[in-house]
């Protein structure tokens, strides 16, 4: 990978590839908010649609599902006419859902509003900005994508406290209106001067096997066909699956999690303890992606992926079971972050390893579908199991069982697979 880096430097190492990731990241951080403070919202729509917290949570799975399903579609296009019309496009119509959203009142009006269209205009940006970021950084594909993504961890925490002070004076619709012209417009803004890079290096990448540290990466690009008849990509989307659900699970049931055990408004430092913690998990889940991006580069993609997989499900496990003291569900929501915001810089880096960068926003796009698989079974699924239960120990139980799992899968199938790959690909491609 080195010396495919050094190659390339004279075609991409400019000033222009940091302000591309400059731009992806502000981007990012526009589009963050529809699902980072969404728990925000549901105790206000339950009780003004008059409905259970399960049937209001499939909202947030719509979001996440119109935000990946259609990535495939949405990468392609991209691959095709290039970022600039589409990720402006997706800005304007994230703003606008939010702005729609205060016409209904209905649950369908708000499946169709903060769902559909939010799901649809993030995703564009979602997608797009990973897919120019792998292109741009062959070099530190784990920490380019792990900047670009921390805009999306990152973005909510402007957002957070002026959105939960403006709920509670200025009402929802003022709130929604508000903000979603302002996240349309830095987005839409920001969009407007992205580009992809003047080369892609359609030329063979040299491999590298280390029997320790393997960042092993293809010699050939492969389109989405053959990379959908590989198995190193449905193992790499059932692990993005389960740890897309158990951080999905936690960002979406938060709200109603604090509520239950009573510290959703209790005080720590002064500040009410859930816009706190939704506060301080932004901060670790944006700094989590470009950190440990940064050291999948340097320690090989799977060794990375079995430590901090493993690092959530313990990271949860001692959550759960203190969480009723505000300060700490405050600070071990945090940690829980740390562990689960990476998986925006390492998934998308070894995609594109294995893969190449030739079709990367399109082979993205079917990868990232696994969050929305994530989504139905962290948000809605998980909200209807507390309810037949009548307590959260079943849920928590499943996501830590998941987190772990993934973690061994990254160390024991993966990486083998990804190896092997490397070494394969060294024969000549079909013309």
């Amino acid at each position: 990978m080195a010396d495919y880096a050094a190659a390339d430097a004279p075609q991409i190492a400019t000033s222009e590839r940091w302000k591309q990731l400059f731009l992806g990241f502000i981007a990012m951080c526009a589009i963050s908010s529809p699902q980072y403070v969404w728990t925000l919202f549901t105790g206000h729509l339950t009780q003004t649609l008059n409905s259970s917290l399960s049937e209001v949570q499939i909202t947030f799975s719509i979001l996440i599902v119109l935000q990946t399903f259609l990535s495939p579609v949405q990468g392609f296009l991209i691959d095709k006419t290039g970022p600039r019309i589409l990720l402006s496009l997706g800005a304007a119509i994230t703003g606008l859902s939010w702005v729609l959203t205060t016409q209904t009142n209905t649950l369908w009006g708000l499946y169709l509003t903060y769902g559909l269209l939010g799901g649809l205009g993030t995703g564009i940006i979602y997608v797009g900005v990973i897919g120019l970021m792998v292109q741009w950084f062959p070099d530190r594909r784990g920490l380019a994508t792990g900047v670009a993504a921390a805009g999306y961890g990152f973005g909510a925490i402007v957002t957070t406290f002026p959105i939960s002070w403006s709920l509670k004076n200025q009402g929802f619709e003022t709130t929604l209106v508000t903000y979603g012209i302002i996240i349309g417009a830095v987005g839409f803004i920001a969009a407007l001067f992205m580009k992809r890079p003047p080369s892609l290096s359609a030329r063979p990448v040299d491999v590298t096997v280390d029997e320790d540290v393997a960042v092993a990466t293809t010699q050939r690009n492969y389109t989405p066909r053959e990379m959908l008849r590989n198995p190193i990509f449905w193992v790499l989307f059932g692990m993005m699956t389960m740890m897309s659900t158990t951080g999905l699970m936690v960002i979406s049931q938060m709200g109603s999690f604090a509520r239950d055990i009573g510290v959703a408004d209790a005080l720590v430092f002064g500040l009410a303890a859930l816009p706190f913690a939704l506060t301080i998990d932004r901060l670790t889940n944006g700094f989590s992606r470009p950190f440990f991006g940064w050291v999948s580069d340097r320690f090989g993609r799977e060794n990375t992926m079995g430590l901090v997989f493993i690092m959530e499900g313990l990271a949860i496990t001692l959550w759960f079971y203190t969480a009723d003291n505000p300060i700490a569900f405050v600070f071990l929501s945090g940690v829980v972050f740390f562990g689960w915001g990476e998986i925006f810089s390492l998934f998308p880096s070894t995609l594109t390893d294995s893969f190449g960068p030739k079709h990367a926003t399109t082979n993205y796009g079917f990868l990232y579908m696994a969050q929305g698989v994530g989504a139905i079974l962290g948000a809605p699924v998980a909200a209807a199991i507390m309810e037949a239960t009548g307590s959260w120990s079943t849920v928590f139980a499943i996501v830590i069982c998941m987190d772990i799992l993934a973690g061994i899968l990254a160390l024991t199938v993966l990486k083998p697979l990804r190896r092997s790959h490397a070494l394969a690909s060294q024969a000549p491609a079909a013309p």
